[in-house]
């Protein structure tokens, strides 16, 4: 059996709620946003980055997010989220988002999120940590979190 979203380590299954529609009975456009934010917190807690960065008085914080809509959404559905990082930079990442539906068997919606490592003492973004990028590299590869593997 095919696990979905295919291709992402880290996925949050949730309920579609009633109050989540909106005026025209489907999902409202701002909901995806609050399932990839979940998704996300699931992916920093499953690699451990949020105990790591706290011990530093550091923290994610999300610089931006984008959303495709593919699909309309409805009541009542099971959504999967995944959450993977796609790319490590200096002091940032982009986790890639996407939503899967069980009743219509499809992707319904997918984006990105910036996430930047943050020092709250001199309110600056930070260089990620080399342990934040071996939590990175365990999940989702060495090549993703920057690491070059030593042969």
């Amino acid at each position: 059996m095919t696990r979905h979203p295919a291709g992402f380590a880290v996925i949050v299954s949730i309920p579609v709620l009633w109050g989540d529609q909106d005026a025209l009975g489907h999902v409202n456009n701002t909901v995806p946003i609050r399932w990839f934010e979940s998704s996300r917190v699931a992916y920093i807690e499953q690699s451990g980055m949020h105990e790591m960065l706290t011990g530093l008085s550091l923290g994610p914080i999300l610089a931006s997010t984008t959303c495709h809509y593919r699909k309309q959404l409805f009541y009542p559905d099971t959504i999967h989220v995944g959450a993977r990082v796609s790319k490590v930079g200096r002091s940032s990442m982009i986790v890639e988002h996407q939503v899967y539906s069980d009743s219509l068997q499809a992707v319904a919606a997918d984006g990105e999120s910036v996430i930047v490592v943050f020092d709250y003492a001199s309110q600056r973004p930070v260089r990620i940590p080399e342990k934040v990028r071996q939590a990175i590299a365990n999940i989702d590869g060495p090549e993703v979190a920057g690491i070059r593997r030593h042969e």
